[in-house]
């Protein structure tokens, strides 16, 4: 798939344009290249959880998504080249209801932190809502596979419970909204 570099400099993009997989050029501000960007920056913010102390059924976990979602660059990167499935949705399913089981039930929202590899979980959430954005601003100009969609919905969501997973094995607290607060 698609040519190694042997130069990490190519000079190609100096225009402003950038190669899809396929050969090929695009703007760089294109909603092809800001899909498969959004899903890169997401990746990078993963392996920065990853180098957090977790638990490892949450590593576990998280290893293969990485590379599930640098096939689903691919798939925005390559015009009718389809690599995520109804069958990777699931899996994110079962893995959700697996660990949110044991957690107590939401009262209130809960707000980003509690534990540092709590914080960088919540922020691979909302980089993973983004993602989710760009596809559908994608899909609305091209067409687009729909489970590769709802996978970064269900990715989200699963990234907001392995927050609260982590929080309790770092022996954080999770840091509640309060609606009635005083005004400094």
């Amino acid at each position: 798939m698609g040519n190694r570099l042997s130069k990490i400099y190519t000079r190609t993009g100096d225009d402003g344009t950038t190669g899809l997989g396929d050969g090929t050029r695009i703007s760089k501000d294109d909603a092809r290249v800001e899909a498969y960007g959004t899903l890169d920056e997401l990746n990078s913010v993963l392996g920065m959880l990853l180098a957090e102390k977790l638990p490892v059924d949450v590593a576990a976990v998280l290893q293969p998504i990485q590379h599930e979602l640098f096939d689903l660059g691919s798939e925005f990167c390559l015009p009718d080249y389809t690599a995520i499935s109804a069958e990777h949705v699931q899996r994110l399913e079962t893995l959700l209801d697996r660990f949110n089981e044991p957690l107590p039930p939401l009262k209130e929202f809960i707000l980003p932190g509690g534990s540092h590899a709590a914080a960088v979980c919540h922020l691979a959430r909302t980089v993973c809502r983004r993602a989710e954005r760009c596809a559908w601003t994608l899909h609305k100009q091209h067409p687009q596979n729909l489970e590769s969609i709802k996978y970064l919905n269900r990715l989200s969501d699963l990234l907001f419970v392995l927050a609260r997973v982590v929080v309790r094995e770092n022996k954080g607290t999770e840091v509640l909204w309060k609606h009635e607060r005083p005004h400094a």
